[in-house]
This record gives C-alpha cells, structure tokens and sequence, in this order.
C-alpha cells in the first residue's frame, strides 16, 4: 500500500494543528514517549518535527509533505511545493507577525534606526534580508529563547513573532515595523508532488483542511416557517450564500437550512422567533466545502 510520510508541527502549533485535523476527519494520537503519532487513516504516517525544521526535512524527502509556517519555509529558503495557505495558528486562527521591537523609551523609530546595532531574533536570515533591503548594517544574533527580555541590556531590539502583542506590551515593548507576515501552509516535496497518487492525496487533504478552517468560527441554523412568513425570516437571515429552503409534508410550511457566524446567532435567534421562525435548531459545523 502506498502511504503519504506527513510531518505535524511539534511545539506551539501542535495541538491546533491535530485540532483542525480532527475537524477535518482525522484522529491523531499522540504520545509523550514517541515522535509518531498514530493516525486513523492507512495511507499515512505522521512524523512530530519542529516547525523550524520542516522545510528542511521535506525539501529533502525524509517526509513527502508537511505542516509549518511560511516564515520557516522562507528563513531556510526551501524549494518545496506549497499545496495549502492555512490560516490558523495556535491562538487566533489567524496570521502571525514577526515585528521589529524596542524598548518604549529607545529612539529607534525606523529600522534605518538600527545601523550599528544589535538585534536579536530566531529568524535570523529573514532579519538580515529585511536591514538589507533598507542599506543598514546590524549585528543580528540567534536568539535561543526569551528573546522579549534581551533588551536593553542584552540587545538593542528584537524581531519576535506575535499574534497578538501581549507578550511584548507586557514586556515594555514599542512594535516598529511587521517584517514579516506568516500562516501555516502545507508543503510538499517535489518529488512526492510528481508522484500522481501522493498529489490526489495531498489535494484530497486540503479540500478537507481549507473545508475544517472555513467552517472555524461558524454554524449551522435550520428552522420552519409558514410561507406567509418566509419572506420576513429571511430579511433576518445574513447567508453564507443563499439559505436553503425546501418544502416539508405540510404544504403550507417550509424548512430553512443556513449557516452563520457563531457571534451573530444569538443576536438572530430571537428576531427569528419574532419574525414566525419556529423549531429553531443551532448545531456545530466540522467542514464546509465551498
């Protein structure tokens, strides 16, 4: 049987990860005591790497595909198949930032501020590439951890990664400028990508990704309603495209299938039942497939 070698981020990106493959219709177990993690599916196997080393692993077809960050993909300058934008991360589900960030008394306010600086970072290829593109000329350093605290003592600014801010504001930390902005995204060896079953099977895995993320955030809303209130309800109802309506065994009453943002349902539940909705049912969503 052939089988697609897949690599999970291990690290800050691995339980959302597992997450979306759950609401996408695979279980995946883990152990603390093993790198390989048990999936439900035969025609995979999964692989724990960290995210800043993935690129590297299936640029080199130790693994036929794998789940990291554009960020990483772009730091070692990996020649790999990008099969899949997914915009998740571990908190937002959303895209990340890697910024340029000072102390909040520094008189750095531009990265033309940093000539002769230090700057310390994990994405250190990416950080040079960046004070290049502006002629400036810096001492970056690896970062191994705890890069918030290094300045000012240990460092002039920093390029860390953030979704939200907190933890440099907590920090005493000023953002500059974003250099860099990042998603997960799928990735494929070049090789795996030519083999025609592999590439089915990777299509088929982000048909079933892209339909998990889409459905992030969202759920399903059906109802009954007498035809003289149909057109009110559905002045109510913002649809994710057009809500489907089918008739039920009673002529005079209709069923109204759609889906919504979660954070507008208990806003339109009420104006529903006003509106001559009844039988109203919310349930969750796992996928949906555009």
């Amino acid at each position: 049987m052939s089988k697609l070698k897949l690599g999970i981020p291990k690290g800050s990106l691995e339980n959302a990860t597992i997450d979306l493959f759950r609401k996408a219709g695979f279980n995946i177990a883990t152990s603390s005591r093993s790198y390989f993690p048990a999936i439900d599916d035969p025609e995979m196997e999964c692989m724990l790497i960290r995210a800043q080393e993935m690129a590297r692993y299936v640029e080199n077809g130790i693994l036929d595909a794998g789940l990291t960050g554009l960020d990483w993909v772009s730091e070692v300058g990996a020649d790999v198949v990008t099969v899949a934008d997914l915009i998740y991360a571990k908190q937002s589900f959303g895209k990340v930032r890697w910024v340029l960030a000072v102390p909040e008394a520094s008189d750095i306010h531009s990265a033309k501020d940093l000539e002769g600086k230090i700057v310390a970072t994990e994405l250190v290829a990416t950080t040079k590439r960046y004070l290049a593109k502006y002629g400036v000329t810096a001492k970056v350093e690896f970062s191994w951890g705890a890069t918030e605290v290094k300045p000012p003592e240990l460092a002039d600014a920093i390029v860390e990664v953030t979704e939200t801010g907190s933890s440099l504001r907590a920090n005493k930390l000023r953002i500059v400028e974003t250099v860099l902005e990042s998603n997960t995204q799928l990735i494929a060896n070049r090789n795996a990508w030519a083999d025609e079953w592999k590439q089915r099977k990777l299509l088929d895995l982000k048909l079933l990704l892209d339909g998990a993320i889409a459905a992030l955030g969202k759920v399903g809303l059906m109802l009954n309603v007498h035809k003289d209130n149909l057109a009110t309800v559905l002045a109510v109802l913002p649809a994710l495209k057009r809500p489907t309506i089918s008739h039920l065994s009673d002529g005079e009453w209709l069923a109204v299938n759609t889906i919504l943002d979660e954070t507008t349902v208990r806003t339109i539940i009420p104006r529903l039942k006003q509106a001559g909705g009844e039988g109203i049912v919310e349930y969750p969503l796992n996928k949906v497939i555009l």
